[in-house]
């Protein structure tokens, strides 16, 4: 259990509206809180299941609370609902700390390079002259190809490939095809999260560049050459084509595909299943197959 005046502690500029004395036993979704001891939090677009709650406590927004006001039930009132939530879990509800440790069923090439406090699962594989950094994650069944470069606080899940081939030919006057070698890598710089299940291709020249703070959900591909911005989110199912560029804080919903050496810009928000085919500029929110922009930000 942990006492209510415990969690308000560590959020900082709350409001409490309630019993003081209550004890938290278990986080719950919205629709589930029936208990006094259990904690949910409450969107903007779900304000209005407050009315339907009778016990419990909710973390919600301090801008719209007045109309919602039940005096049995407990308010968290803040700005960032949902980040007040993730502290509270995070801080209060998650056991689990990281074990650094490499597992005896790697495979790990004597050239690769590995920094202290590092986790490597089942069954991974890890090439020449692989580099990777302090405070690092690996899950089972992933494969880090050669030459790759891993920064620091990097978290990559299962089943990845990181640095293998991309799909590149050559059409030969006999109308067959040949295969263009790869002979660059992938750097991926700190702090970047790789979800499962992803294809992350070396360069040809030079190298598939994931920057700093990049969040990657699962089953996303990404090409040879492309290059992914500072703190940009790429969600499950997209498809970045080769030597494409994504700009710094930039949203790439599910299933988006993203042509070939495409350039976008900053701050950019791409629908789902949205088809980009031209470059998309700064700020710009585009939809659809083509993709066509309906707002721009940075006008």
């Amino acid at each position: 259990m942990i006492s209510i005046l415990d969690i308000l502690s560590v959020l900082g500029d709350v409001t409490y509206k309630g019993n003081d004395q209550i004890k938290i036993i278990k986080l719950v979704q919205i629709d589930e809180l029936k208990n006094g001891n259990e904690l949910a939090w409450c969107s903007e677009t779900n304000i209005e299941k407050l009315l339907t709650l009778n016990y419990g406590t909710v973390i919600c927004s301090v801008n719209t609370f007045d109309s919602y006001f039940k005096p049995e039930m407990n308010y968290i009132l803040c700005e960032d609902p949902r980040r007040a939530f993730k502290t509270v879990l995070e801080l209060f509800f998650i056991d689990e700390k990281i074990k650094y440790s490499i597992s005896s069923s790697c495979k790990i090439s004597s050239s690769a390079q590995i920094s202290k406090n590092v986790y490597i699962g089942e069954n991974c594989i890890i090439e020449d002259k692989v580099v990777i950094g302090d405070e690092c994650f690996i899950s089972h069944n992933t494969i880090i190809h050669k030459g790759t470069v891993i920064g620091n606080n990097v978290k990559i899940g299962s089943n990845n490939t990181i640095g293998g081939v991309g799909f590149g030919y050559v059409k030969e006057k006999d109308d067959s095809y040949s295969f263009i070698h790869h002979v660059g890598n992938v750097e991926i710089q700190d702090n970047v999260e790789i979800g499962n299940n992803n294809c992350i291709d070396r360069a040809v020249l030079g190298s598939t560049l994931i920057c700093k703070n990049v969040k990657i959900d699962n089953l996303v591909h990404i090409a040879h050459g492309v290059t992914v911005g500072e703190n940009s989110l790429l969600i499950a199912n997209s498809m970045i084509g080769g030597s494409a560029k994504i700009g710094k804080n930039c949203w790439i919903a599910p299933s988006v595909s993203i042509l070939n050496k495409n350039v976008i810009g900053d701050n950019v928000t791409i629908g789902m299943g949205a088809v980009v085919i031209r470059d998309v500029p700064d700020g710009d929110v585009v939809v659809g197959n083509p993709a066509k922009s309906i707002r721009n930000f940075s006008k």
